[in-house]
């Protein structure tokens, strides 16, 4: 069941030394490319990367938060066009988490970089650091990249205690019942 799947969900930051399947990888790409988008614009597209030195270059994209990427063997960089959609960030935020949840449900481990609204340092942003490592247009934006592999660590799930119901109303803000 998909709640299953959400609870054994967790963001994953070490990988075994090992590549992902080409079947995986084809698979992935496909769960991307069938994310919902908004009046279908699909303002995305998508890097693979499973080049280790372009991965090693993206992970040092922004200063903190992103060293872990460096030892993933494959790498989705999410972008999207701004000019094709004006909600392009909720598209490409969804086709991430569709990645991230397909990850999962593959036996794989994920987390996400984020890149957008992030500096590579005072004169240029992660994004376009990103953007100039992977060639891409002057139109495509880098929203985030994910780093995905086999799980060198197993995180248990959230425990049900933990959920914050108390972000949660019923019918008007504030009211439990």
């Amino acid at each position: 069941m998909f709640i299953d799947l959400l609870r054994s969900r967790r963001s994953i930051r070490k990988f075994e030394d090992r590549p992902v399947e080409a079947e995986k990888v084809d698979l992935l790409v496909e769960a991307v490319l069938r994310s919902p988008s908004s009046r279908g614009f699909n303002p995305w597209e998508f890097v693979v990367v499973t080049d280790p030195a372009i991965i090693n270059r993206l992970s040092t994209a922004k200063p903190h938060g992103a060293s872990f990427l460096a030892n993933a063997p494959l790498a989705f960089v999410v972008c999207a066009d701004p000019g094709k959609s004006d909600v392009w960030v909720e598209d490409a935020s969804i086709a991430a988490i569709i990645l991230h949840l397909a990850a999962t449900d593959l036996g794989l481990g994920s987390c996400w970089v984020q890149l957008r609204k992030r500096d590579y340092d005072d004169a240029k942003t992660a994004g376009e650091y990103a953007a100039e490592i992977l060639g891409l247009p002057a139109e495509l934006a880098v929203s985030a990249i994910m780093a995905i592999g086999y799980p060198a660590q197993q995180p248990p799930p959230h425990p049900q205690a933990s959920l914050q119901r108390d972000k949660v109303s019923v019918n008007r803000y504030g009211k439990k019942e």
